[in-house]
């Protein structure tokens, strides 16, 4: 027996390519160089329990004349990173959050944009100004230190702005703007992670998401009120990846998606030890996601209160964005935020 355990071995060994294959799979999976997408983070991927592809590809509407398409560019290289959109009480605006730690708001072509709000100390312009190098890697290493706003709401009775920040969590700033106070970096003693958006309820009650390493991302509703206080349903089967979702002045809501979900993507959906080689390639995310069939475009969507799709509007060539984060309905205008690019976009609506 011992002998033919020992020829089994060197019979094996007698295969160089088994044994790189093994171990080039053994380096993947540790990527002790940090060279993955999730390199250097805690990565726990879990299998997800979201609707089958086709089943929601092939019920969802498409717009054939790609009419996101026709927005306008506005803003080029004046805003860098744009993601959340909001107008204050008086209508002046967009503010915006940028990717330099800045919250800015426009006042107009005869002044342009101004810096409104800070949310760190620690902010100075030759530390955190990098212009349109803000929304590359050369800004990564300096967030921690500037900030990163994200969500952006005011509370239409006070004429605060509260603000959710990727790495300074819950902050408020004054109608006069500033720096602006932190509400909250943590939540029952676990430290508040990645805040990413944020809602005020008419009680003065602050909601926020805290973006997850460990659940799916799907278009969820929890109750605050009424006999299903507490729960959680799907609203909403998607065909990308959504991010912000803003209600219009009709009681309807717009969400920004990131398009869309390919049939390979199944496979990393259901076998999370595959998803987990996966995002330990040492290859960029843009090439991973080619892998998988993936053409990242926009389409940003109208949904009623039960969930049903009322408005589906699609940039099939990414003519004016291929990521978005956010979009707002004001002054007859759809304005579309990114959290990539350098500019923000409009289309007249309806």
């Amino acid at each position: 027996m011992e002998k033919k355990s020992f020829l089994k071995d060197e019979t094996f060994l007698q295969h160089p390519f088994i044994v790189i294959v093994v171990l080039l799979l053994g380096f993947v999976i540790m990527d002790p160089l940090k060279m993955g997408p999730v390199g250097g983070h805690e990565f726990k991927p879990v299998k997800h329990d979201i609707a089958p592809y086709k089943q929601v590809m092939e019920g969802w509407p498409r717009d054939n004349h790609s009419r996101l398409g026709d927005g306008k560019l506005e803003f080029v290289d004046q805003v860098f990173g744009p993601e959340s959109l909001e107008f204050d009480g008086l209508g002046r605006g967009p503010y915006t959050g940028l990717a330099d730690g800045r919250i800015v708001r426009w006042m107009g072509q005869g002044v342009g944009w101004e810096t409104f709000a800070i949310v760190t100390s620690n902010w100075s312009e030759k530390l955190c100004a990098r212009g349109v190098d803000s929304t590359t890697y050369k800004q990564w290493k300096h967030e921690k230190w500037c900030g990163r706003p994200l969500g952006l709401r005011f509370n239409k009775d006070s004429g605060d702005l509260y603000i959710a920040d990727a790495y300074y969590g819950v902050l408020v700033v004054g109608s006069q703007g500033g720096l602006a106070t932190p509400l909250a970096t943590q939540v029952d003693g676990n430290p508040i992670m990645f805040a990413n958006d944020l809602d005020i309820h008419r009680n003065g009650s602050i909601f926020f998401t805290d973006t997850s390493k460990r659940y799916d991302r799907v278009l969820v509703k929890y109750w605050l009120e009424g006999p299903k206080t507490g729960t959680v349903e799907v609203v909403a089967d998607l065909p990308g990846f959504p991010d912000n979702v803003r209600i219009n002045d009709r009681g309807e809501f717009w969400v920004a998606i990131d398009c869309c979900r390919t049939a390979a993507q199944e496979v990393l959906t259901h076998n999370p030890w595959i998803r987990r080689v996966y995002f330990r390639l040492p290859v960029r995310m843009s090439l991973l996601a080619r892998m998988m069939g993936m053409r990242m475009y926009t389409v940003i969507s109208l949904f009623n209160e039960k969930g049903e799709i009322l408005e589906v509007l699609e940039d099939k060539q990414g003519d004016v964005m291929k990521l978005v984060s956010e979009v707002k309905e004001a002054q007859g205008k759809l304005w579309i935020g990114t959290v990539a690019h350098n500019h923000i976009a409009t289309l007249p609506y309806p």
